[in-house]
């Protein structure tokens, strides 16, 4: 009866422990993929909701907001900044450029596009585009693939990709000024490609072709790597970084204003037009500076700075607030020097003193010694 009642209490305490495990696994601590979600990932490009949302940027709320401006840049792929948007041209050790990344996202229906209302860019669901639209208007040639109504699918060739007509790339830029942080915040919002091709009354002409929100192609960027220059062929930076971390170099074409007005119809004349986006630029970068005011000593001490280097170029220097030294001063500091040399040596040839051993007077070791005797001789009489 022992032994039944040992193997019936073992019985139930693997049932507690398997039931204790599942539930732990059902809780979420431990957890295996289904082949559902797998496969979803897989049709996804390896990109999971998680990732989706580590990369999105949350908006931030209007009442902390100081400050806000959207800019419109262009960003020209022959400037040796943005090379590493073009290249490669085609697919090579299965890398590619950024187009080639957007549009096959786009096709693929992984990401949407929006319309490119010049200016007044709406990014909801009204304002997505029809892929098939889009590529009967770019004169793209396409396969209709396996697809529903809802969900077509478009099969294109690799080698009619417009890859090499985009020359350009527009992006729209959020410059926010954060008053919790006492920061300018600024991020790529959107990016938009553009086609350059020859216009039927001659001449070359600019087509941009959709709007992608920068949030949703992240994931993606940031898989890419790309090397920046030609001395360095390590690649140690994805496309994500590169717009992040602000490597582009872009001149402000537009800025949202009350008339949606671009900056050539602003300003026509072309000297006029870069003084215009170089103060556009410097104010949005030094917008946080300005509002930090200094303290009396602080000013004092700046303007003496300024009068100084002022009084300077009156003299004729060319390169004021340099240290200068006279040649008063340069004697004076060679003697010092050559002082401080011959001192050094002396030291270091001057011998140590050497120590002398102590020794005993006689007089002193005789007395001791007849003292001992007389001590000696007393002892024996006793």
């Amino acid at each position: 009866m022992n032994i039944y009642r040992k193997i019936f209490s073992f019985s139930i305490l693997a049932i507690v422990g398997i039931a204790a495990v599942a539930q732990v696994e059902n809780g979420g601590v431990v957890r295996r993929r289904s082949d559902k979600e797998k496969k979803n990932e897989k049709k996804a490009g390896g990109v999971t909701d998680r990732m989706q949302d580590f990369y999105t940027v949350k908006e931030t709320h209007d009442a902390d907001i100081q400050y806000k401006r959207d800019i419109y840049r262009q960003l020209d792929l022959s400037k040796p900044e943005n090379t590493p948007l073009y290249y490669p041209e085609d697919v090579v050790d299965g890398k590619q450029n950024l187009f080639r990344l957007m549009f096959g996202l786009v096709v693929d229906g992984k990401i949407p596009a929006y319309e490119y209302l010049d200016g007044r860019e709406v990014f909801t669901d009204e304002y997505k585009i029809k892929v098939g639209e889009m590529l009967d208007r770019f004169e793209i040639y396409y396969q209709d693939g396996k697809g529903t109504a809802k969900n077509p699918k478009y099969i294109i060739e690799e080698a009619d990709v417009p890859t090499g007509q985009v020359q350009n790339y527009y992006i729209l830029e959020k410059w926010e000024f954060d008053r919790r942080t006492n920061r300018m915040k600024t991020r790529v919002d959107a990016i938009c490609p553009v086609l350059d091709r020859y216009a039927d009354y001659g001449g070359q002409a600019r087509y941009p072709m959709f709007w992608v929100k920068f949030d949703a192609l992240r994931p993606w960027l940031a898989q890419e790597y790309v090397f920046l220059s030609d001395d360095n062929n390590l690649e140690q930076y994805s496309l994500d970084d590169y717009f992040t971390l602000g490597m582009y170099k872009g001149d402000i074409y537009k800025t949202r204003n009350l008339r949606n007005l671009s900056m050539q119809q602003l300003y026509p004349d072309e000297e006029l037009l870069k003084q215009a986006q170089d103060s556009i630029d410097n104010r949005l970068r030094n917008y946080g500076k300005n509002l930090y005011v200094p303290t009396r000593e602080e000013y004092l001490a700046q303007r003496e700075r300024e009068e100084e280097m002022a009084r300077a170029i009156e003299a004729g220097d060319t390169i004021p607030g340099r240290t200068v030294v006279s040649e008063d001063n340069a004697d004076s500091d060679a003697k010092k020097s050559v002082r401080s040399r011959r001192t050094s040596t002396a030291k270091a040839k001057k011998p140590a003193k050497a120590k002398k051993p102590k020794l005993s007077s006689p007089s002193s070791s005789s007395s001791n010694g007849n003292a001992n005797a007389a001590k000696s001789v007393r002892r024996r009489k006793k």
